[in-house]
């Protein structure tokens, strides 16, 4: 339940109220962003949970302000999965190859081949070049020997847990 605070409410993610935040963002401009910004930041008190909503609800907003705002806005679905990807790599600071897995697509037998245990090309360059770096670079004293021995294996070109390198 939320609870009055001195000049914040304290939430949980049990009281819904971080719902709200996600419709909220798509309307925010230039103009309303920073306020929208102030509200989710200083007039609640958050816990592990919401504190992880108000971050995203923020990035929403951002992004919905700049393609309302820009110029060059009303990007497409193909550009707002391009600029996910971004924030994805960028905020997890990811270098690799990532993928999304949208389970919702099992539903539908067209989409088969996006569950078969196979992996691209370049994610397997990827993969044999980190195993690599890995191995020159490891301490010996962190690293178990049946991690040194799976990246031992992948840098020689065993292709792991019964994958098969293919385009899909």
């Amino acid at each position: 339940m939320a609870k009055e605070g001195a000049f914040a409410i304290e939430i949980t993610e049990k009281d819904g109220v971080h719902e709200q935040w996600y419709v909220d963002a798509r309307k925010q401009t230039e103009a309303t962003l920073s306020e929208f910004f102030r509200h989710l930041a200083h007039d609640f008190v958050h816990d592990y949970g919401t504190i992880c909503h108000a971050v995203a609800a923020a990035a929403i907003a951002a992004a919905s302000a700049m393609d309302r705002d820009a110029e060059q806005g009303g990007i497409t679905g193909f550009q707002s999965g391009a600029v996910m990807w971004q924030f994805v790599q960028n905020w997890l600071q990811e270098k690799g190859p990532l993928e999304l897995v949208r389970y919702e697509h099992m539903l539908y037998p067209q989409y088969e081949g996006e569950f078969a245990n196979t992996i691209t090309p370049n994610a397997w360059k990827f993969l044999q070049e980190q195993a690599a770096k890995n191995l020159a670079n490891y301490d010996k004293r962190l690293t178990s020997v049946e991690v040194v021995a799976h990246w031992q294996s992948i840098a020689e070109g065993v292709v792991p847990f019964g994958y098969v390198v293919s385009e899909r």
